[in-house]
């Protein structure tokens, strides 16, 4: 069995959402080896490089992930190439799909990870979160800081959080083909989180 590694390196150069300095992770030293051990800690925006959003992410009421049953974090998982798509996935681009109930859903698309922040990412579109939440899937995730885009209201996260299905974001999907997989996307256990960083990693043949 193969293990794929999903979440991009954490640095204070990596991109984050809109490359807002407020969204760049820090980590600071606090001791050294001539202190006896090299020890530092890091400040970091829950919602930057590989993380999960919880539905109290968008609703006041929503569970928050420390309330979320791990085995949502983890789960028989299908892997869908949308390369091809310049804009947004709607609920056409899913015709010939297979997606099972249970299923955590992985959108493979355009989107390359760099150090800057593409505006222009390939995001899905309210009408393909419909259809996914149609399918009963116990969670989504793209290969971008954000799952959608130009969309006043997040349409496509309260479709889905409202359907108890939560979202993974900052994915690197660039070394994965379409096909079935288990997935692992353990949350750490932030009281009252609203989103928490993951490791995610794929295991397949």
């Amino acid at each position: 069995m193969k293990l794929y590694d999903l979440s991009p390196e954490i640095s204070e150069g990596m991109a984050a959402y809109k490359d807002k300095a407020e969204k760049k992770p820090k980590i600071i030293p606090t001791r050294t080896l001539k202190d006896g051990a090299n020890e530092s800690k890091i400040e970091l925006e829950l919602h930057t490089g590989s993380h999960v959003d919880a539905p109290f992410h968008f609703f006041e009421n929503g569970k928050t992930v420390d309330r979320i049953d791990l085995s949502r974090f983890m789960g028989e998982c299908a892997v869908l190439d949308f390369t091809k798509v310049k804009n947004s996935i709607t609920k056409n681009d899913f015709k010939n799909s297979k997606i099972q109930k249970d299923d955590i859903v992985l959108l493979k698309t355009k989107n390359k990870f760099e150090n800057s922040f593409n505006p222009n990412f390939t995001f899905l579109e309210s009408s393909g979160a419909e259809y996914l939440a149609s399918k009963k899937i116990k969670a989504v995730g793209i290969d971008n800081l954000g799952i959608e885009r130009s969309q006043p209201n997040h349409e496509t996260h309260k479709i889905l959080l409202r359907n108890d299905i939560i979202i993974f974001e900052g994915l690197d999907l660039s070394k994965v083909k379409s096909g079935r997989y288990f997935f692992y996307g353990f949350p750490l256990k932030i009281r009252n989180g609203d989103a928490s960083p993951v490791r995610a990693v794929l295991a397949g043949d």
